[in-house]
């Protein structure tokens, strides 16, 4: 293909202007910083506080993922009360009040107020619930794109931990289990990071057992909680779970431990009870063994070693001699 004298003078301005253009953007942004090692050792940062010790910091990327039923909202609106009211829920503890913004995408404007109506009343405004639900017809986010979180940055005000829930509902476009498609929301929580904002995104979990999606989505998440039902679960026993640490930094030794939650709604309000897996095994190992259960037996119900069982019952028996080993 050929071209005549005029185009390619045209092509050539057109370069010019391309490259002239990119230049002058280039002078404008901010020019990256580096530091000396013993600099940067030397400065002094501001700290990374615990706004729910110890899963949640200032500037946490958090994610809290479940398969659909077994409690991700519950556990959502009760990490934004404790944080907003400086309490506990289950076994964290927000050491003073933090300012909330509490994004629903999925729940019906009704159903969520319900929910909230079981904890006490944040009469601070450091709690706010931005519901979809209760829009007017045509508004909508979609967390993928640029429009959407400038306008969502725009009311964040003095917000400490934004939780969204959840990403399926608040983001659309692109394939979900394709890395490009994340980067675009990726770069936003980098970005609200270095504001000192936390951010908490929910999330449905596959059928493997894994956060829906690309892996990517982890990959610079400081905690990932996972909750799943355990394996005595029955539908009657309602939001009651298991909640793992899957990746938390910082987080060690009993603190990092699973343990069972269970939610009981009593005159309206919500009751929250924690045990230790071990202690939920323990309780299991010692039905089955006064029932007559062998110790091969439980441990193929319970998916334990036999030497486990054995462990659990002489534990037992020293606090309850009537209980046997067999």
């Amino acid at each position: 293909m050929t071209h005549s004298p005029e185009q390619l003078l045209e092509s050539i301005n057109a370069t010019r202007l391309v490259g002239a253009s990119a230049a002058d953007a280039a002078e404008q942004r901010p020019a990256l910083k580096w530091f000396a090692s013993h600099e940067f050792t030397s400065m002094t940062l501001k700290p990374r506080d615990f706004i729910l010790e110890p899963i949640i910091r200032t500037g946490s990327l958090a994610m809290l993922s479940a398969f659909r039923g077994v409690g991700k909202t519950q556990v959502a609106i009760g990490i934004a009360h404790a944080a907003a009211t400086g309490g506990a829920f289950l076994n964290w503890r927000a050491p003073v009040p933090r300012n909330v913004l509490y994004v629903d995408g999925e729940m019906p404007g009704a159903d969520l107020q319900e929910r909230l109506r079981m904890l006490s009343q944040v009469n601070t405004g450091r709690l706010r619930i931005l519901p979809m639900d209760e829009q007017e017809i045509g508004v909508s986010l979609n967390l993928s794109q640029a429009d959407s979180q400038e306008r969502l940055e725009a009311i964040l005000g003095p917000t400490e931990l934004l939780i969204l829930d959840n990403r399926s509902t608040l983001t659309s476009g692109g394939r979900e289990n394709e890395a490009e498609s994340w980067d675009t929301m990726q770069s936003w929580q980098l970005r609200l990071r270095r504001r000192g904002v936390s951010v908490l995104l929910i999330e449905h979990e596959g059928r493997g057992g894994n956060p829906r999606g690309t892996s990517k989505r982890e990959d610079v998440l400081d905690t990932l909680i996972t909750l799943k039902h355990p394996d005595d679960y029955s539908i009657e026993d309602g939001a009651r779970f298991e909640v793992h640490l899957g990746k938390a930094r910082g987080v060690f030794g009993e603190a990092a431990k699973p343990f069972e939650a269970k939610l009981e709604v009593r005159d309206g309000e919500a009751q929250w009870t924690v045990k230790d897996l071990q202690d939920v095994e323990a309780d299991l190992v010692m039905t089955m063994t006064r029932d007559g259960a062998s110790v091969r037996d439980i441990a193929a119900a319970l998916g334990l070693s036999k030497s486990k069982v054995n462990r659990i019952q002489a534990r037992l028996t020293a606090i309850e001699p009537s209980t046997s080993e067999r």
